[in-house]
């Protein structure tokens, strides 16, 4: 059974933070905190390591993950962010918007099947002090089983997960907030879900009215 280290995320120290930072770039599996739920990560180019989540997740490798970054900058080396993406871009992000975008090269070894990337900044500093300091973006998914309901409460992680991943990185118990989901890869854009940020929103700031696939 792999040896599990927990820590509260928010009391990390940064020699601690360049170590995690530097293991999950390489490959590690983390169980940790973000603005809307607990989500399952690791170096998003770690194919292995990616395989593994989905195995814990009982789900298909073909899905897609979600991609964070810690910033617009960040998102701009892995997708193409322009226009009405770009608008809803600067005004949502950091925060519990996915924008589904065309990849540059350096993104498209991330595609795996799909058309387009999701990315998105994550509105939580302990997590982005962890990705500021990453070789690369992370790929995170939720920590539950595929089709279950998401874990919010730390009570659940060290009993469901020790022994199976690196890290469980702690946060006590999360308020669950779905992030709105933009699809650009297709023309009109679509709104796949309208969450915390609404439609009248996402179209006010992107100059766009959105086609819905809800």
């Amino acid at each position: 059974m792999k040896q599990t280290k927990i820590y509260k995320l928010a009391d990390l120290t940064a020699a601690q933070i360049s170590q995690i930072a530097k293991h999950l770039t390489q490959g590690a599996v983390a169980v940790l905190a973000t603005d809307t739920v607990y989500g399952l990560g690791t170096g998003a180019f770690c194919e292995a390591s990616i395989a593994r989540i989905c195995a814990l997740k009982q789900r298909p490798l073909t899905q897609p993950m979600q991609v964070l970054v810690p910033s617009v900058e960040g998102a701009k080396k892995l997708a193409v962010l322009e226009g009405p993406s770009r608008r809803l871009a600067e005004k949502y992000w950091p925060g519990a918007l996915t924008l589904i975008l065309p990849p540059t090269s350096a993104g498209e070894k991330l595609l795996r099947g799909a058309a387009g990337l999701g990315l998105r900044v994550p509105a939580y500093e302990p997590l982005t002090r962890i990705l500021q300091q990453m070789s690369g973006p992370l790929a995170c998914t939720s920590a539950n089983v595929h089709g279950q309901p998401v874990i919010t409460a730390e009570t659940f992680l060290e009993k469901q997960f020790s022994g199976q991943v690196d890290y469980i990185l702690t946060a006590g118990t999360l308020s669950p907030v779905a992030s709105s989901v933009v699809d650009f890869t297709v023309c009109p854009p679509q709104l796949l879900r309208a969450a915390k940020i609404t439609k009248i929103e996402l179209a006010r700031t992107s100059g766009i009215l959105f086609s819905e696939k809800l």
